[in-house]
């Protein structure tokens, strides 16, 4: 049977299904209730009021291709463009209450209309997106409302493998679901959920609904928020993902101040160290990024990094591969100072970097082809580690909507020849008055969108 990596959220009145995480109950429990009975119901009675339920609405848009022989002989359009209703069910959680912000994914709210928060006392409010990213799969809601209850934020830099996690959701939309599990690893990368994944693995029963649901610790704060499942057909087979709070707090600090994610750059391409290489570059440690090539003028370059480094570590945090460093590099954002373990010719260095800003901001693509309006666009990388076009999220009934790009597309070239930032992008489309091709990634697969 195919294994399957899903997001989830949980589709009502359509074929939208979204994923969520709730944990096994296997692990132990060092809370204890009046009658030294073994129960997590302390921790939880503090944790499970800033868990909430998300309920939207919004239109779907599909495009089916018209036969040529329709196209021909009647003068239809190339693609017949429908719309319809959609509701579905998710998670979130209130990590401010005196802002009211409520942390979901991504893919829970992309596209609504209407976003409806329920607290778990009954309350009933409306929402207002204040920001998303499709690439990392987070989302920043706001209600107004008083008597808020938050969680607050571990450091999830200091989880360990085996450390127990309490996951708290709403799958299937059955309000405050609780469940137990323990961290089965660190640093996952590599599964095509979204462009920036440096997930927690958790041995969490995965069911639909608990997508932006908490991941706690037995203190009761917060770890992670409950993203993918992966499983045949969607069921549990114990190996659940959430993003690392420490990245989602660096993401959604971002989107308040600047209302958009502002990615850091380093400027290096690179690979996953194996033991061979390790081996050639004189290295102890066969797990990090190796750095293949460092671009000019890149904060990389200013900091003295160069090609044949090996990079064990970011601010003290062992990495598992270039992937993860990607991820976390991104996230940290535009401005940010780190400070990079690496391996020069058999010695130990610390090499401090500020990171650069990804590229311009979609306010800065000027005079964009009338044919991608209603897109938003940021410099970014493809899944190989190549600069590329981010399509952070499009507007629902726009002409970019109508030629097909769907949020978190990634634009590697138009009309085969590569581009690498926004800036390309522009010119090369505006410069080709008839057809135009861009080649888009879309998750596993190559495609091309064509504009006429």
């Amino acid at each position: 049977m195919k294994q399957m990596i899903q997001k989830a959220t949980l589709g009502v009145a359509s074929a939208i299904f979204f994923v969520a995480l709730s944990a096994t109950a296997s692990a132990g429990i060092p809370f204890f209730s009046k009658n030294e009975v073994p129960s997590l119901a302390p921790m939880l009675e503090e944790t499970t009021p800033a868990v909430v339920s998300i309920a939207v609405k919004g239109t779907q848009t599909s495009r089916q291709e018209v036969p040529e022989m329709f196209r021909y002989f009647f003068g239809a359009p190339n693609e017949q463009v429908q719309e319809r209703p959609f509701r579905g069910l998710g998670s979130g959680v209130i990590i401010d209450a005196k802002n009211g912000y409520v942390v979901t994914n991504n893919h829970v709210v992309d596209n609504a209309d209407e976003i409806l928060v329920k607290l778990t006392d009954g309350r009933e409010l409306v929402a207002e997106k204040l920001g998303a990213d499709a690439q990392s799969d987070i989302a920043l809601l706001k209600i107004d409302n008083e008597d808020l209850v938050d969680l607050k934020l571990a450091n999830s830099d200091e989880l360990r493998v085996g450390d127990f996690v309490v996951a708290i959701g709403n799958p299937f939309g059955l309000n405050q679901t609780v469940t137990s599990g323990i961290v089965s690893a660190l640093g996952r990368s590599g599964l095509n959920i979204g462009g920036y994944e440096d997930f927690i693995q958790t041995d969490a029963a995965i069911n639909r609904g608990n997508s932006g649901g908490a991941l706690v610790s037995l203190e009761g704060e917060l770890v992670g928020i409950n993203t993918a499942i992966y499983g045949p057909n969607g069921g549990n087979v114990g190996i659940g993902f959430a993003i690392p709070s420490n990245m989602m707090k660096s993401l959604v600090d971002q989107i308040i101040e600047f209302g958009e994610v502002r990615r850091g750059l380093l400027g290096i391409l690179g690979g996953d160290v194996d033991e061979a290489l390790a081996e050639a570059f004189n290295s102890e440690v066969n797990i990090g990024a190796f750095v293949n090539e460092v671009a000019p003028d890149t904060a990389a370059e200013k900091a003295g990094l160069q090609p044949g480094d090996i990079i064990t570590k970011m601010n003290g945090n062992e990495l598992s591969g270039f992937a993860e460093l990607r991820a976390k590099i991104a996230s940290a954002g535009a401005g940010a100072k780190i400070a990079l373990t690496v391996i020069r010719g058999g010695e130990v260095k610390i090499i401090d970097v500020t990171l650069d800003a990804a590229g311009p901001t979609q306010a800065e693509a000027k005079d964009i082809h009338p044919a991608l309006e209603g897109a938003e666009f940021s410099n970014g990388q493809d899944s190989s580690g190549e600069n590329a076009v981010i399509v952070d999220s499009v507007e629902a009934r726009s002409p970019a909507a109508r030629i097909g790009l769907r949020e978190g597309d990634i634009i590697l070239g138009v009309n085969r020849r590569r581009i690498e930032n926004i800036e390309e992008l522009t010119d090369r489309v505006n410069d080709n008055k008839d057809v135009i091709a861009l080649n888009v990634q879309r998750g596993n697969t190559n495609l091309f969108i064509v504009i006429r």
